[in-house]
């Protein structure tokens, strides 16, 4: 029995949604229907499933999916037997946007002028239920929840509220039936209710669906075609699950729709990755590398792992055992024949053949990221400017069994190179002879990095080094990985050795004696610094910076310290290491002075100055301007 409408409105941000489906400028409306039959199939993949666990549902009959167009009324309808929803998920689906980029969304598609961009929007952050008010002026949706014994019954004219109201329905499943608008309200709106229109948009966008896409079609009755026709159901897709299918019988054009099907993203992948595993296990799976990093892929809540058919039967959306996180943004699925259908969540997490199948997929993976960059270049940097942090993150997970191979992917901006970034494979090739380590600087950014002093006597010399900028290089650069036997030193740590062995003898003979000569000023300045620094001595890292900051082998670096301040944990004060330059000019200076006068107040201003041109040098900041900018007043004064 039907029950009064209740009316509710949308959530603010799917009002401003709404606002440019409907006014959206976009030419390619076809892809509504490519929507609601991927929701559709959706739908019956989770109907398909919940049938294994709960018996109590009992059979449905054949899944498919059924397309219904009224060219008088100028509706389309498509409609399935699959899950259904209660009226709390049609609340929480239709009448919400429960996604964390809906900011995003909005901004980037008034960025794009609600032209180009919003179809790719519409894929990244799944609102593409929404999309067919781009080709309706009102939308009526009805659906049952398998298991539930009444329906809800949703309409709406994308006036920014919705009416609701229980209803029946003889079977679980959705119907969403889309009121078109006018033929002539829109330049170049196609006329969605000829069936030669929607077989021709599902045969370009879902002829891979595993479910029959069904809609009536007028057929002759009898050899003589000019005799009545009939009405007959035509199924309007091929339904191959397309991993099955020898790559020789798939176009690209098809990989490349069922990407989109499967990813929500309207960009090309770069490659394609099919596999087939045979033997002691049988298995099919279809990867992806997307063309560009979703917009959370650093978020905890990312939806990610590949898809889990058991003989293309739907298991799992996310199996999140499949893939490890630092490729979560590998796309595809994955058909293991071999497994129990009525598997759970935990015990995946200890199948064996999962394991199996994941060690595969890794593999491949990898050998295809290596494929790239050996032979395109241009795309491995593409690949390497979208996904390389993530990919950085296998560095500390349990996978270091790998990480010869994730070292072999690494590009690194370099100071050989000042706009291509190199391999470590590259960087080898090109050492200095006698050079026993790969030397690395981290910092904020490449050109922060490029601009500080603990350089200078590394480029004065001829060595290359490597200028990591991400958060994640902090943390896996920290276990000190050798590549090729070679280990990566960091030059902002302990002391470094350049040169020839007589070179360095000579170089550090030189610096013992200026170090004994200065010894006795270079303490004072230690003692009127202790809070902050626990050695000051002079550098064989700088040729024209008077001074920089440097730790101990073991100190975490200043940009580590400020990442665990962030994440809520206080990490104890690191007291550094103040080098200075040989050849600097002030040191005699303040030597003259403190053998004056050990005790002349000018001796802390100056040692608190050249604190401060040390952590500027660094960082390009000062850990306390105001009394740095007091420091620098009294300097200033004196000088008048």
């Amino acid at each position: 029995m039907t029950q009064p409408a209740q009316r509710r409105e949308f959530q603010a941000e799917v009002v401003q949604l709404l606002d440019l489906m409907i006014h959206s400028l976009y030419s390619n409306k076809d892809i509504f229907l490519r929507e609601l039959i991927s929701n559709a199939s959706d739908a019956l993949d989770k109907m398909r499933f919940e049938q294994l666990t709960k018996t109590e549902l009992g059979p449905a009959g054949e899944f498919h999916i059924r397309i219904d167009c009224d060219r008088e009324a100028r509706t389309i309808s498509v409609i399935d037997n699959g899950i259904g929803m209660t009226r709390d998920e049609v609340i929480h689906n239709i009448g919400t946007i429960a996604k964390s980029g809906t900011k995003e969304f909005l901004a980037a598609a008034v960025r794009a002028d609600k032209t180009d961009l919003l179809p790719e929007l519409i894929g990244q952050f799944g609102v593409g239920f929404y999309s067919a008010f781009m080709v309706a002026d009102k939308i009526v949706l009805l659906t049952r929840r398998a298991g539930e014994d009444t329906a809800t019954l949703w309409e709406s004219t994308g006036d920014g509220t919705y009416s609701l109201s229980e209803v029946d329905r003889e079977q679980h499943g959705t119907s969403v039936t889309l009121h078109l608008k006018p033929e002539d309200s829109e330049q170049g709106l196609r006329d969605y209710t000829s069936g030669y229109v929607v077989k021709e948009i599902v045969k370009r966008y879902s002829d891979f669906v595993a479910y029959p896409i069904r809609m009536k079609a007028w057929r002759a009755q009898g050899e003589d075609t000019s005799q009545v026709k009939v009405l007959e159901d035509e199924t309007l897709n091929s339904m191959k699950a397309i991993w099955d299918r020898p790559k020789g019988d798939v176009s690209e054009d098809e990989y490349r729709e069922f990407y989109r099907h499967i990813s929500h993203d309207w960009t090309d992948p770069l490659r394609t990755i099919p596999v087939k595993m045979e033997g002691a296990l049988e298995a099919y799976a279809l990867l992806y590398i997307p063309g560009r990093a979703p917009f959370d892929l650093y978020n905890a809540e990312m939806k990610r792992g590949v898809q889990l058919y058991v003989k293309r039967v739907f298991v799992m959306d996310e199996c999140r055992s499949l893939m490890p996180s630092h490729l979560r943004f590998i796309k595809g699925v994955v058909d293991a024949h071999d497994l129990s259908l009525n598997v759970s969540r935990e015990m995946l997490q200890k199948d064996r053949q999962i394991q199996v199948i994941r060690k595969q997929l890794v593999k491949k993976v990898y050998a295809t990221l290596e494929e790239m960059k050996r032979d395109s270049s241009a795309e491995y940097l593409q690949f390497w400017a979208e996904f390389g942090p993530a990919l950085k993150e296998g560095f500390l997970g349990y996978d270091a069994q790998d990480e010869d191979r994730l070292l072999e992917l690494v590009m690194a901006a370099s100071t050989a190179h000042e706009s291509e970034l190199t391999s470590l494979e590259a960087y080898v090739g090109r050492m200095v002879d006698g050079q026993d380590a790969i030397y690395f600087l981290t910092g904020a950014s490449k050109e922060a990095i490029a601009r500080s002093p603990l350089l200078e006597a590394f480029v004065a010399k001829g060595y290359e080094v490597l200028l990591f900028s991400d958060p994640i290089d902090e943390l896996w650069l920290e276990r000190a990985p050798k590549f090729k036997g070679k280990p990566l030193q960091s030059i902002a740590r302990g002391e470094v050795k350049l040169g020839s062995e007589d070179e360095r003898k000579k170089e550090a003979e030189a610096l013992d004696e200026k170090q004994r000569e200065f010894g006795d000023l270079f303490s004072c300045l230690r003692v009127l610094l202790q809070d902050d620094i626990k050695e000051v001595r002079l550098s064989n890292r700088l040729t024209s910076s008077p001074v920089c900051l440097v730790g101990d082998e073991r100190d975490p670096t200043p940009r580590m310290q400020r990442m665990m301040e962030q994440l809520g944990k206080k990490p104890e004060k690191v007291r550094r290491i103040l080098e200075l330059n040989p050849s600097y000019p002030l040191i005699p200076k303040l030597q003259a002075i403190f053998q004056e006068n050990s005790a002349d107040p000018r001796l802390k201003l100056y040692a608190d100055l050249l604190l401060g041109q040390a952590h500027l040098a660094e960082s390009g900041q000062v850990p306390d301007p105001a009394a740095f900018s007091k420091v620098v007043e009294e300097v200033m004064l004196r000088a008048l």
